[in-house]
């Protein structure tokens, strides 16, 4: 659960923040993303649908399961709160793929469920 709560603060930090490209830096170069507009691969999607997001959202996130798919890849589960200024909250599920690359762990596989 450490390497999933380290993972999930970086992207709740720079979603927080409004800083896409940083978002964009806790995934792969390859990463499938599914948030809740079409799926994009790799950093460029992200960071574009991410800054398509409205100033002041904010991630709040709890881990539901983790599991240790291998040395380097774990499988997250999480529930998330995205919070805005002016509408209501959405509440989401979350499923993410981290892998490790290199000295750090990164979004491998981002999907967003309402469900």
């Amino acid at each position: 659960m450490d390497i999933l709560t380290e993972v999930l603060d970086a992207w709740k930090s720079a979603v927080d923040a409004h800083d896409p490209e940083r978002v964009a830096a806790v995934f792969t170069e390859d990463a499938i993303f599914q948030g809740l507009h079409p799926y994009s691969v790799g950093r460029n999607g992200v960071a574009a649908y991410y800054d398509s997001q409205p100033l002041g959202m904010t991630a709040d996130y709890r881990i539901v399961e983790t599991r240790r798919l291998a040395e380097d890849v774990v499988l997250g589960y999480a529930a998330v709160d995205f919070g805005f200024p002016d509408r209501p909250t959405l509440s989401v599920h979350l499923s993410v793929i981290v892998r490790k690359a290199g000295d750090r762990w990164l979004i491998a596989h981002y999907q967003v469920s309402r469900l």
